[in-house]
């Protein structure tokens, strides 16, 4: 029986997989690591080449390559996407500091959770379905090099939602959750720069002169703070602040970045607008704001075929003993906001389970590896049992 051929496949290659994932966690590949992240799409790419699919990559001057794969075979029916990102949010030598290791059953180190665990699924679940010889779904293999910064520097979002048009479903194996939660919305999180100006001037000789930018940034940032309104499903958080040079010199510069979460598309413009007005607003004559938008990542909305391809996978993992999954909405953001625009079904969270990602505390449960790949394979495999789009 093919269902039992693939679990199977994934059984007697565990140590293969385990091996895979220590590679690749201690492989720096954090998001300002250019090289790192390049040369780990092209382990990856090789490995892709090796089972039959063409690579090709998109090549970015100050951001992390992103890795396209097809694997086609004459394959009729339309193309299920794998979705993930090779870039990790840690700095270049951590892994020298925090290799992988194993502990009581988890894993540790830089990217175990997020989401170097979720690539190993991908690779394995694709294999396990070659060696069973599927042949009706073509496949696109995805993995952005620039996913944690939200594409700041890159036009990845642009080439991520041309790509899925088209698709079957797409499937991410972003970070998975321990109580077995797959996650069907996300919020949209963008990220701002505001920057203030004042006269520097020495607070013993001439404080009068002095206009301190870091009094103007603070009034501004308490503003900011109060905008947050949970009824509409908003919030600001003012995460970073900075300014100043020696403490008997008035500050003639101060700077915060704020990071906004939001439910809906139609927010953006409403949130853009308070922050300019709250920008432009002068609170320490002499000084002058500037507002500037980074990464602005829509939310992924929870639309009927999401929520059909969610119920189609948990029954998968029913029947097969592989969780008992249930459906979540979170405040993290991920490219799986792209496929949903793009009006294709979508899942996320479906690689190795564990907490405390972006930490030195991440984690992943080590069965899970394994867990997930057959859930991922066995989902692929019996696709056309559902209609997504009734």
């Amino acid at each position: 029986m093919e269902k039992d051929k693939l679990l199977a496949f994934i059984d007697a290659h565990k140590s293969e997989m385990l091996s895979l994932w220590q590679e690749l966690v201690n492989h720096d590949s954090g998001n300002d690591d250019k090289v790192g992240i390049d040369l780990l799409q092209i382990k990856i790419g090789e490995i892709l080449e090796n089972l039959g699919a063409e690579v090709q990559y998109v090549h970015y001057d100050q951001a992390g390559n992103l890795l396209l794969a097809e694997i086609r075979n004459d394959r009729k029916a339309a193309p299920i996407v794998f979705l993930g990102h090779s870039d990790t949010v840690f700095r270049k030598g951590t892994v020298g500091k925090r290799p992988f290791t194993i502990k009581d059953g988890k894993a540790f180190g830089p990217g175990v959770l997020d989401m170097k665990g979720g690539i190993v699924i991908i690779l394995y679940a694709i294999k396990a379905l070659q060696a069973i010889g599927y042949n009706r779904s073509s496949f696109k293999i995805i993995l952005a090099g620039d996913e944690e910064n939200g594409h700041q520097k890159s036009d990845a979002a642009t080439v991520l939602q041309r790509e899925f048009i088209g698709a079957r479903a797409v499937f991410n194996c972003e970070t998975g959750f321990v109580d077995d939660a797959i996650i069907i919305g996300r919020k949209g999180v963008a990220s701002f720069t505001m920057e203030t100006f004042g006269v520097a001037a020495h607070v013993g000789n001439n404080p009068e002169i002095g206009r301190s930018a870091i009094i103007e940034i603070a009034h501004k940032l308490l503003e900011i703070e109060k905008l947050t309104d949970k009824k509409a499903a908003i919030s600001f958080n003012v995460g970073t602040i900075e300014g100043g040079t020696v403490p008997n010199a008035t500050p003639d510069y101060a700077k915060i970045k704020i990071d906004v979460r939001f439910g809906k598309e139609a927010d953006i413009a409403v949130f853009s607008k308070q922050l300019q007005a709250i920008a432009e607003q002068t609170y320490i004559e002499g000084t002058h704001t500037q507002l500037s938008l980074g990464a602005c990542l829509k939310p992924m909305n929870t639309t009927p075929g999401v929520e059909q391809l969610f119920r189609f996978v948990q029954a998968v993992a029913r029947e097969n003993n592989l969780g008992h999954l249930q459906a979540r909405k979170v405040g993290g953001g991920s490219d799986s906001a792209y496929a949903v625009s793009s009006g294709i079904p979508t899942v996320c969270g479906m690689g190795v389970k564990g907490e405390r990602n972006h930490s030195k505390e991440e984690y992943a449960i080590v069965e899970s590896l394994y867990e997930r790949a057959k859930l991922l394979a066995l989902a692929v495999f019996n696709l056309d049992k559902v209609n997504l789009y009734q």
